[in-house]
């Protein structure tokens, strides 16, 4: 599909055709008048960089960029020519209003990108893979930087939740669990996929994708009423319908070809991206017992903070039976070693402190009595658990003699390990070892 990339100056069209309604471009194309004041901004643009940097993720593997950016000055004709270099097969005009949302990414909100740019390291990834397993333009990665500004726990003022922002509903309708305890539309890869998939339906119904990304915004039944009290459903787009739609998903639009703009071309704005770290490697168990990020916390090798980033899924820090948790790469082996006894850290307390907490085990109960009961089983078997978990222990523990030479990273690199965590299994505060020295890898 050959892009087209048009300038619309409003005023200037005006005066040479005379029209106050309509406006003929180059390619004999008919758009409504466009007022760019008649549009509202996504709510992710009034986010601040403190809020921004309030997310664990940011805030624990983003530092501001060391490197240096000028700043060019730019005119609409180079705006033009940098959309249309843009490798997509989704529109990219330049008018009124999209050019006053390149100038809010480009100037107010300059802080705000510099830290997207970094958090884009952890989410693009996952975004990418979505898209391309429903054969979507990569470009649409940058819907939820007006979505969301990449913020997996932010929920909008109507409701909408997640990186991808989907309502409750849209959410179930695309596989997406919601409960008390759990809400998918926060799980970035679940979302993701959700995303993908609701994106290619609008696709088809619409066979345009300025009608897609609208009506991902305000609905597919708000864009059809459009184009129905439009009158010219055939051949139409966005710009065709923009005063028969609501004043968000006018500036809607705009917003996504300002972001795409904006994250393609920051350097041309001054705009240092933050640095990121790279993602945290996790893996996943599934739990077979309700669990919390407390109790997990417990055993394994990692904080609430860090469990919280990578299940921004879990409400309450409380993850149900039969549950997948994501671990960082570093805990699993910890959780599996000691799964037994993080089930159990809270036994008898936890079951006498509410009556009516669900308490999972192998036969579900509600009822406090059961659940004290259960409890007190629990503890009275404490000891057999005790015995299985030192047997796993010692079954999983292996010592090497370290040799004439050897260093720590030398070991844990023949061991498939860490220094880190050898001096952890091993109490060692520096980096020295004796040649003979028993060094526990395992």
């Amino acid at each position: 599909m050959k892009k087209k990339i048009v300038l619309i100056s409003l005023s200037a069209l005006f005066a040479l055709v005379g029209h106050a309604q309509e406006v003929t471009t180059s390619e004999d194309s008919v758009r409504t008048e466009i007022n760019a004041d008649a549009v509202d901004m996504p709510e992710s643009m009034f986010v601040s960089e403190d809020v921004l940097m309030t997310d664990y993720n940011n805030n624990s593997n983003l530092t501001p960029g060391s490197g240096t950016a000028r700043v060019l000055s730019y005119d609409d004709s180079v705006l033009v020519s940098r959309l249309s270099r843009i490798p997509t097969t989704i529109e990219m005009p330049l008018n009124d209003v999209t050019r006053k949302f390149i100038d809010n990414y480009s100037n107010r909100m300059k802080g705000s990108v510099a830290i997207m740019l970094g958090a884009s390291n952890f989410y693009n990834p996952i975004f990418e893979e979505a898209l391309e397993r429903y054969g979507l333009p990569l470009e649409l990665r940058y819907l939820p930087v007006i979505e969301s500004a990449l913020r997996p726990t932010a929920t909008s003022r109507a409701g909408a939740a997640g990186l991808w922002q989907f309502m409750i509903g849209t959410g179930k309708r695309y596989g997406l669990e919601v409960n008390t305890l759990v809400d998918e539309r926060r799980d970035p890869i679940k979302s993701s996929e959700a995303a993908a998939h609701y994106l290619s339906d609008l696709y088809d119904m619409f066979g345009d994708w300025s009608l897609a990304i609208a009506a991902y915004n305000c609905g597919e039944g708000n864009v059809q009423k459009a184009l129905t009290r439009t009158g010219n459903q055939e051949g139409s787009d966005f710009w065709s319908i923009y005063n028969r739609l609501p004043r968000e998903t006018r500036g809607y639009v705009p917003a996504f070809i300002a972001a795409t703009y904006i994250m393609n071309y920051y350097c041309d704005h001054g705009i240092v991206p933050h640095e990121a770290s790279l993602p945290l490697e996790s893996d996943t168990v599934v739990v077979q017992r309700e669990v919390t990020f407390a109790q997990i916390v417990s055993k394994c090798n990692v904080t609430v903070d860090e469990l919280r980033a990578i299940n921004p899924q879990y409400r309450k820090d409380i993850v149900p039976a039969s549950y997948t948790l994501r671990l960082p790469a570093s805990a699993i082996e910890d959780f599996i070693l000691y799964e037994d006894s993080i089930y159990g850290v809270s036994s008898v307390k936890g079951a006498v402190a509410s009556s009516t907490r669900r308490v999972v085990t192998d036969d579900v109960e509600t009822s406090a009595q059961t659940e004290v009961k259960n409890a007190t089983a629990q503890n009275s078997t404490r000891s057999t658990g005790r015995r299985s978990s030192r047997s796993r222990r010692q079954q999983a523990t292996r010592s090497v003699s370290v040799k004439s030479g050897d260093t720590l990273s030398a070991i844990a690199k023949r061991n498939g390990t860490s220094v880190s965590k050898l001096r952890q299994l091993n109490g060692i505060k520096g980096n020295i070892i004796r040649p003979g020295q028993k060094i526990r890898v395992k």
